[in-house]
Parts: C-alpha cells; structure tokens; sequence
C-alpha cells in the first residue's frame, strides 16, 4: 500500500514508521547507519532510526519502473528483479554496520540479494530487521504465498533464516507491537504469522461437508 493510504481507519505510514520505531525497542544493535528497502521498508526504517537515535540514510536506490519481486511467477524471475530494481550508493555504505529494515521476508529471494548487494558496496556488517513477525504460514487471502515449503520462515529457526539470508543478525517485530502499532484503528489480519486465519479455508470447508 502506498503511504498516503488509509486502510481502516490507520495511515499506511503512521502504522509503518510507529512499527519501526517498536522494532528498534525489541531488536536493538550497534550499528552506523538505517537503510531502508524501497518502498515499503522506508518508513519503517525512519522509525527505527528515530527510535535508536541511528542515522537514517538512502543506501538503496530503487529503479522507477521495476515492480515488487515476491510476486514474480518463477524464482528465477524474481532474482532477476531483485538485480534490476535496486542500486546500492557505495559512497554511503562502504565501511558502515548498517540495520537494513523492510516490511517482511516471504520467501527470502529479496533480502539475500540486497545482503549481498551492501556486502558487495562494501558494507562491513548488515543486520535485518523486519518490521512485521515471521511469516510461518501461507496467505489464503490474494498474496502469492500457497504452499508452506516456499516460505523462508516455515521450516527454519531464526537463527537458521538468518543463515539463509547472509546476514550478521536477524530481528522481526512481534505480533503484539504489530496489532498495537495500528493505535487501535484496526485489528490486522496475522494469518501469515500465527495460523491463525479468520475464516475457515477450502479444505476446513470440504472436510465439514
């Protein structure tokens, strides 16, 4: 969603930065620098940053006319676009711990390739955080998310999805700060995170008939 949006009643942006702000309170490090990751980490990342007292920094570069890549039909397409979409500015990463923040991990295509981007600029560490809980679950609800097994964080520990993505450290907000961070105006779905899903799925349907 864009950050000028309103999804029920909550800004898009309020939400994004005050989940930021809540993530830097419950995944600290030592770090030099917040990037976030174009578009949707953006806000997040300023909260972080604001929160942490961490300056806030444009280490990536998103090219305009590029798309989100989790939703790419094939892996090699979304690899592709990881590449196509995103610049990092060596100026500004070279020799710096850096806390690269975004609104979620799906399948881990994205975050391997932008930790190897700000290794490759000369980054000397780079912690993820992620401004949403791990999504242990599959969307039944529109996302291009089917099955268990293509999801990074269904079948690995923390520790392990840190491992996967090549990064020194690895933080998500919980699922508390996540409902909370919408200052009461909504109660979000987290399906994805908890298993939790709000409404009976097809099979649930089919085994009652």
């Amino acid at each position: 969603a864009r950050p000028d949006s309103d999804i029920d009643g909550c800004n898009v942006h309020s939400y994004r930065k005050e989940a930021g702000r809540r993530l830097a309170r419950e995944c600290p490090v030592e770090a030099d620098i917040v990037v976030g990751v174009p578009e949707s980490g953006l806000s997040a990342a300023m909260g972080y940053s604001e929160e942490s007292g961490i300056p806030y920094e444009m280490g990536l570069v998103k090219h305009k006319y590029v798309g989100r890549t989790f939703i790419e039909p094939t892996q090699s397409m979304r690899e592709l676009g990881v590449k196509m979409k995103l610049s990092p500015v060596q100026s500004i990463i070279k020799g710096k711990r850096i806390v690269l923040v975004d609104d979620s991990i799906v399948r881990g295509t994205t975050s391997l390739k932008i930790v190897k981007l700000l290794r490759d600029a000369g980054a000397s560490q780079v912690h993820v955080r992620i401004a949403s809980p791990m999504m242990r679950f599959p969307c039944h609800y529109g996302v291009d998310t089917s099955t268990l097994e293509e999801l990074l964080c269904s079948h690995r520990t923390l520790e392990e999805a840190c491992a996967a993505i090549g990064a020194d450290s690895l933080g998500y907000l919980s699922p508390e700060s996540t409902r909370d961070s919408c200052f009461g105006c909504a109660d979000p779905c987290q399906a994805c995170f908890t298993g939790e899903y709000p409404t009976l799925l097809y099979d649930d349907v089919n085994n009652e008939d």
